[in-house]
């Protein structure tokens, strides 16, 4: 990716031809995503989420991304990765068949003093993003186990522990998902060698 004056601002490689990453999840990754697909809202006492996947149909050997649109309501912060007295709030996504899992991909988070114990946490208090990638496998088992599927649905849990100025509330898990359609090969592209 460059930006206008020609700079390489980002860079994306593959390790395998039959493993790639879409358009639409390279976009997501660079801040220039465009409008959900099929997006799910859901609402707690303490936040809104918006959950998406990065591409409206996969098809084997599609790196996509999960994503969670979180916006804490006035006065909530949630904990980010560094909190480690306390939840912090993570996506959690069961073994599924055919389907291979990325680390989550954080945002930068912010630092809240806690006045009464003088401590420094961080934390997400203003609207912010979770993704993380997912691959469709390219296995011969795969591409037989999902012949004649037209969808997949992809299930998980979002879990945190939010606290205002004055309370810390019991943790939260909060069930997602995600669907997208599945289409096959392209016709005539080449199996990958091991598969054959």
């Amino acid at each position: 990716m460059v930006d206008r004056q020609g700079r390489v601002t980002s860079r994306f490689f593959e390790d395998y031809y039959w493993e790639r990453n879409t358009v639409s999840n390279v976009m997501l990754r660079t801040g220039a995503a465009g409008t959900p697909v099929q997006a799910t809202q859901a609402s707690t006492q303490h936040l809104d989420v918006t959950a998406y996947p990065s591409d409206a149909s996969v098809g084997p050997g599609t790196r996509f991304s999960l994503v969670i649109d979180i916006t804490p309501k006035p006065g909530m912060h949630l904990y980010a990765p560094g909190a480690a007295q306390y939840r912090v709030v993570t996506l959690n996504i069961p073994p599924q068949p055919y389907l291979r899992t990325a680390p989550i991909r954080y945002p930068a988070s912010e630092i809240y003093h806690f006045v009464p114990l003088n401590e420094r946490v961080p934390v997400y208090q203003k609207p912010f993003t979770l993704s993380m990638d997912v691959v469709r496998e390219n296995t011969a088992e795969a591409r037989k186990a999902t012949t004649g599927m037209t969808e997949l649905v992809v299930t998980g849990v979002l879990e945190y522990q939010a606290c205002d100025d004055k309370i810390c509330y019991n943790p939260v898990s909060l069930p997602l998902s995600w669907k997208v359609g599945l289409i096959p090969n392209v016709p005539g592209a080449p199996v990958p060698p091991q598969q054959r």
